[in-house]
């Protein structure tokens, strides 16, 4: 098994709209040669850190890897195993490596991949990976404001175009109010926790607020925690084309991703997941508190089915990407979820009944 690294530019979303992925796409059918060449070697892209000085992966892509069982599968089928770890801009480099041909799946967010979509590269959710992740909005230590409607005419600093924009949309609209009922700052999460430190804004809506609460930066006054279509989400894709030419080992992929998602999802396994997501250096207690969700059963939070959940979740990304004109080209949710392979290996697995759906 090799593992290539890949390290991202940083670059900002809005430079990945839908006319940069035609182009890409234009560069995938040039790359056809390299597709072939590599016809025997199965590709998975994945988010990855540093540790002890060397390129590591976490989470259920990190079991699979530890597992060994999909790559001993694959070799019977003389197909090599290679995983792909991208840091930094994940969401870009792994659009480019789609569109290329370099890989043919891929462990990342929702907003890359509704853009890659629709600059003509298809690719398709594979595999849903559980419940999402948490967005917040954060205060300074000293603010007066309990709510959202408390912050009205204020400076909030968030991210534009990056996929938790769209929370804080989300978080506008549940409240009753208009994004132009705040003024809001275009910044990235660093930039930004320094503009709430310095008090040069009035609040920043982030993902990871937990270590900021800790050094005292802010004060978390809302969560998605408990409003699971209100999470920032990542599924494992696959390129379309590819998984309809080889179900097999398209089928293998997926078994083994929900192999390593009903592991973690045991009660058993929780202090070994927990010990993972410290790996890259954040505190035992952080992972503790992003975990914590009383309203989400910790089995859960590593479904992989496709409920209304999911299904409402991209319908929302879908318009919110028309409306930020992101992308051009109508999709629909039902275009990126392809839930068959999923379906078929909770089936062999004998896990059909073992995760609860949200209707």
């Amino acid at each position: 098994m090799k593992i290539h690294t890949q390290t991202g530019r940083e670059s900002p979303w809005r430079l990945l709209t839908w006319p940069v992925v035609a182009a890409l796409l234009a560069w995938s059918f040039c790359s056809t040669a390299w597709a072939q060449a590599d016809k025997n070697v199965l590709r998975i892209a994945v988010t990855a850190f540093s540790e002890g000085g060397k390129v590591s992966i976490s989470g259920a892509p990190y079991r699979v890897q530890q597992e060994g069982w999909l790559e001993q599968e694959l070799a019977k089928r003389g197909v090599a195993l290679e995983w792909f770890p991208v840091t930094g801009d994940t969401g870009a480099t792994m659009n480019e490596a789609f569109a290329s041909g370099r890989i043919q799946f891929a462990s990342y967010g929702d907003l890359p991949s509704v853009i890659l979509n629709a600059g003509g590269v298809r690719t398709q959710v594979v595999v849903p990976a559980g419940r999402g992740t948490d967005m917040f909005l954060m205060v300074p230590p000293n603010s007066m404001a309990q709510s959202l409607a408390d912050l009205k005419g204020k400076k909030i600093s968030v991210h534009r175009g990056r996929p938790w924009e769209l929370g804080l949309l989300h978080l506008i609209e549940d409240s009753k109010l208009s994004p132009r009922d705040f003024k809001l700052v275009n910044m990235d999460i660093k930039p930004g926790t320094a503009a709430l430190a310095t008090g040069a804004v009035d609040a920043i809506f982030l993902i990871g607020a937990y270590p900021l609460e800790d050094k005292g930066i802010g004060r978390i006054i809302w969560s998605s925690k408990g409003k699971p279509d209100r999470k920032m989400r990542a599924e494992l894709w696959a390129k379309k084309d590819y998984i309809q030419a080889n179900p097999e080992v398209t089928d293998l992929v997926v078994t083994a991703w929900i192999k390593a998602q009903y592991w973690a999802s045991q009660d058993g396994n929780r202090d070994a997941v927990i010990k993972d997501g410290t790996r890259s250096g954040v505190p035992e207690s952080v992972v503790r508190r992003s975990y914590d969700d009383p309203s989400l059963a910790w089995r859960d939070r590593w479904s992989p089915v496709y409920d209304a959940v999911v299904y409402k979740h991209y319908r929302s990304v879908l318009e919110f990407a028309r409306s930020q004109k992101l992308i051009q080209k109508d999709l629909k949710a039902e275009d990126l979820l392809e839930p068959k392979y999923a379906n078929a290996a909770l089936k062999k697995l004998s896990l059909t009944d073992y995760w609860s759906a949200t209707k």
